[in-house]
């Protein structure tokens, strides 16, 4: 089992900045890909940055050029910086880490943090 927790969130004038974390325990070996998803009011929950095994990262079309994620693999914690916020990227952010134990994938989830962008 996995553990996550996300931290960070609160609100925040558009321009302005945020760095989230996620604060990962348990037992956290044979990770596939780690990422940051986001999931407003109304809408279906979408990727916002991920990271794989292999070090690729892929960002949303939406948040390139202001946003970057990162991992501290010795604390553990998963980092979303987040820069030039705008109204639109007001949701609930959440944590996945996926596992690969043995050939099938697990998705493990944190309970998500708020971001409202708003002046």
């Amino acid at each position: 089992q996995v553990q996550l927790v996300e931290s960070g969130g609160g609100l925040v004038q558009p321009g302005g900045s945020l760095r989230l974390s996620c604060a990962a325990s348990g037992d956290i070996k044979n990770v596939f890909a780690m990422g940051w998803y986001r999931q407003a009011p109304g809408h279906q929950r979408t990727l916002v940055a991920a990271i794989t095994k292999s070090g690729r990262v892929n960002y949303a079309d939406s948040v390139k050029g202001r946003f970057i994620i990162s991992n501290d693999t010795g604390t553990n914690t998963l980092v979303l910086q987040m820069d030039s916020l705008k109204p639109e990227d007001t949701a609930v952010y959440f944590c996945s880490y996926v596992l690969e134990i043995r050939g099938p994938r697990y998705d493990f989830w944190g309970p998500g943090t708020q971001v409202t962008v708003s002046s």
